[in-house]
């Protein structure tokens, strides 16, 4: 009779330490993982996301209406994967239209093929810690001014794919920057929009609407413009008339392909330049 009655008591403790013991491990794992753990718990995490969306809770109706929406009112780390430093949120179910409030520690965000259609200032004025961030994918037509200017650690920003007419102001220590396939036209790209990014190294800027090669860092390695509306260079657009002696050997790639511009009326515009452009030539 007593080991009944201990057994009736241990068992259902047990069964609440197991649930207690797996809901914490569906939030924030702290650490850093190996390949093996990481895609499983990339495949467990989604599951248990999943199994929770679809049970109703314990003191609830099973005929509990369910919940719709943009997603804004739930929880970061519900929505998307959250490791140490790292926030995934891409293909978000329900739509995710905005940019997600982020744990403090945020360095990297990777929020592509969502519906975010404007990034406001407040979004990312507290996480200065972040130095990545991908937005590839969304429906981004607005950026408030100072949506980036709070971010000193930021090296890499990717707006590729969404619905832009205008840059806004970079932050200065960018290193990537990816605007591959917006709606950019030339007036919507400040001339000195890059002037004082003395660290930018890749810069991506194809299949655009760009009527003029805007000026380009000196740090410059790559540089895609395809694929844009560009009519014209002319010797300033990489080298410099006043300096007959002036050479650019970072810059090791550029891509014009795609564009009006037919570069072999040009010849005096890449004299500075170890590589020719590639585009137009007859």
């Amino acid at each position: 009779m007593k080991a009944l009655l201990f057994t009736c008591v241990l068992v259902p403790w047990l069964v609440a330490a197991s649930a207690r013991r797996s809901d914490q491990d569906s939030q924030l794992i702290p650490g850093s993982l190996s390949g093996r753990e990481l895609n499983g718990y990339f495949s467990d995490n989604l599951k248990s996301r999943r199994a929770r969306r679809a049970l109703p809770l314990a003191d609830e109706a099973d005929d509990s209406p369910i919940v719709e929406g943009d997603g804004t009112d739930l929880p970061t780390c519900l929505l998307c994967v959250c490791l140490t430093g790292s926030v995934y949120c891409e293909e978000v179910s329900p739509d995710m239209t905005m940019v997600p409030a982020l744990p403090k520690e945020t360095a990297y965000l990777y929020g592509r093929f969502n519906k975010i259609k404007k990034i406001r200032t407040k979004d990312f004025a507290d996480i200065v810690t972040l130095k990545r961030i991908d937005l590839t994918g969304n429906l981004i037509s607005e950026i408030e001014d100072g949506a980036f200017s709070k971010l000193p650690l930021l090296e890499e920003l990717s707006l590729a794919e969404n619905r832009l007419v205008k840059l806004p102001m970079l932050p200065a220590k960018l290193s990537v920057f990816n605007a591959n396939n917006n709606n950019l036209k030339t007036k919507g790209v400040k001339v000195n929009a890059f002037k004082k990014m003395t660290k930018l190294v890749n810069l991506f800027l194809a299949d655009n609407q760009l009527e003029a090669v805007p000026y380009i860092p000196e740090s410059v390695r790559i540089l895609h413009l395809q694929n844009n509306n560009i009519t014209e260079v002319n010797i300033n657009t990489f080298c410099r008339s006043n300096d007959t002696y002036y050479l650019r050997p970072i810059l090791s790639e550029v891509r014009m392909d795609g564009n009006p511009v037919m570069l072999s009326k040009y010849p005096d515009s890449f004299t500075c330049m170890k590589v020719l452009p590639i585009g137009r030539y007859r």
